[in-house]
């Protein structure tokens, strides 16, 4: 928890997964505030910057605090870093706090509590962040709590969600299907008669390029073939290897017709010409 507010000296209830228990205990055993003694406490605050009087409105505060967070245990979460988050959120609000809006602070602290844990969930629910454009981050809570039965949205569905969430049909099919996945280990299940182990990247997403054999046996092979294709071209006669040369070795490529004019025959022989040295090429290299 953000302890801006809070003087070093006061010690605030711990928030602790192996202890929730006890943080409820010590959290409903503080006074609630009267709508009196909270402007009170806030126009401290804000009036002479009165730090004792932030620490009251953050702890007269924090049962709500829970009561939100656990609004959010579906997402398979700890509660405990819910709470912390909501916490967080509280304290933002109570800094921007003003008994001039003529509500209570739980009201106007609401939204930013619900922010701060809603920023946590999308970043901690799965691996791969799912909800990354704006449209997106308002269908990640309301999605789920808008279907009327299990499985998949039918078209009028897709269409009624997208009307009421003010959003494409396209969205809603696109992050349905988002909800829907659900994150893989990399590394295969320990059990080697796991039906699932087939299923684990590690199988198919090894990157072989980093295999020092394999690296090897490539370069190998690429030496291999450049000997063999000397080779070839040694056996070829002085004119076509220089219209191998000119057509395919070469940066800037020789046309047909420029071939012709330096040796003073047609295009259509250079052509031939070089299909053959081609032809014997290749065969020189097979037999090699």
């Amino acid at each position: 928890m953000s302890t801006a507010l809070i003087p070093a000296k006061t010690v605030l209830p711990v928030v602790s997964s192996n202890d929730l228990d006890s943080y409820f205990r010590d959290i409903n055993n503080i006074p609630m505030l009267t709508a009196e003694e909270e402007s009170a406490l806030s126009d401290r605050l804000q009036q002479q910057g009165d730090i004792e009087a932030a620490q009251k409105l953050v702890l007269s505060n924090l049962r709500f605090v829970v009561r939100i967070a656990r609004g959010y245990s579906g997402y398979g979460l700890p509660l405990a870093d819910l709470i912390q988050e909501g916490n967080i959120g509280l304290m933002k609000a109570i800094k921007r706090f003003d008994s001039a809006h003529k509500v209570r602070l739980v009201s106007f602290a609401v939204h930013w509590i619900r922010a701060e844990i809603h920023e946590f969930v999308i970043r901690n629910w799965r691996i791969v962040k799912i909800a990354t454009t704006k449209p997106q981050r308002k269908l990640f809570f309301k999605l789920r709590s808008s279907k009327k039965r299990l499985g998949w949205f039918n078209q009028q569905e897709v269409k009624d969600v997208a009307e009421t969430l003010g959003v494409k049909p396209e969205t809603v099919l696109e992050m349905e299907a988002r909800l829907n996945n659900y994150d893989v280990a990399f590394d295969a299940p320990a059990s080697e008669d796991s039906e699932d182990t087939h299923l684990s990247p590690s199988t198919y997403l090894a990157n072989q390029n980093m295999d020092p054999a394999n690296a090897a046996e490539s370069d190998d092979w690429e030496q291999n073939q450049l000997s063999q294709l000397t080779a070839s071209l040694a056996t070829l006669d002085e004119r076509s290897q220089d219209i191998l040369q000119q057509r395919w070795l070469n940066e800037d490529k020789t046309t047909l017709q420029d071939l012709a004019t330096k040796y003073q025959v047609s295009a259509e022989r250079i052509r031939q010409l070089e299909a053959n040295a081609i032809k014997k090429l290749r065969s020189g290299m097979l037999e090699a």
